[in-house]
């Protein structure tokens, strides 16, 4: 009987400790890199937005920071539906401006629409006078 506790009692202390908590897994990704030093660009704040079409109106989401690979890997938990039109406004400016270097564009918006589960990976090139983006994977 006394075996028998003790067992149980190890079969519920490791459940608890070895992956009873389910691990959270986002939809949308996103990465700066700076093409004009060819480096990441951390620091830089992005907003989520997402697009009421009844209203016509965009509804704050989040806000996130750039890492110091210039990623932010975790917009929107996969545990609910994100179909929809969204907006990934990034504010350049101030990572100019910490560089002492002159840009054009204070911010750059990207609109995009999720139609699916799979993964979204909206990364932007990005220059003090240029910028691109792309679906990535």
């Amino acid at each position: 009987m006394k075996n028998s506790f003790i067992a149980l009692f190890f079969v519920l202390i490791s459940a608890f400790a070895f992956g009873q908590k389910k691990e959270v897994t986002y939809q949308l990704s996103s990465h700066i890199l700076d093409v004009s030093k060819g480096m990441p660009a951390p620091g830089v704040t992005i907003k989520l937005e997402k697009f009421n079409d009844a209203k016509k109106t965009w509804t704050f989401v989040e806000e996130k920071v750039t890492d110091k690979n210039g990623r932010v890997p975790d917009f929107l938990p996969n545990d609910k539906s994100n179909l929809g039109i969204y907006k990934l406004t990034y504010y350049t400016s101030e990572y100019f401006k910490k560089m002492n270097t002159e840009s054009f564009y204070p911010w750059v918006e990207v609109v995009f629409q999720i139609t699916n589960a799979d993964h979204y990976h909206v990364p932007i090139t990005l220059s003090a006078y240029g910028y691109s983006t792309y679906r990535g994977n």
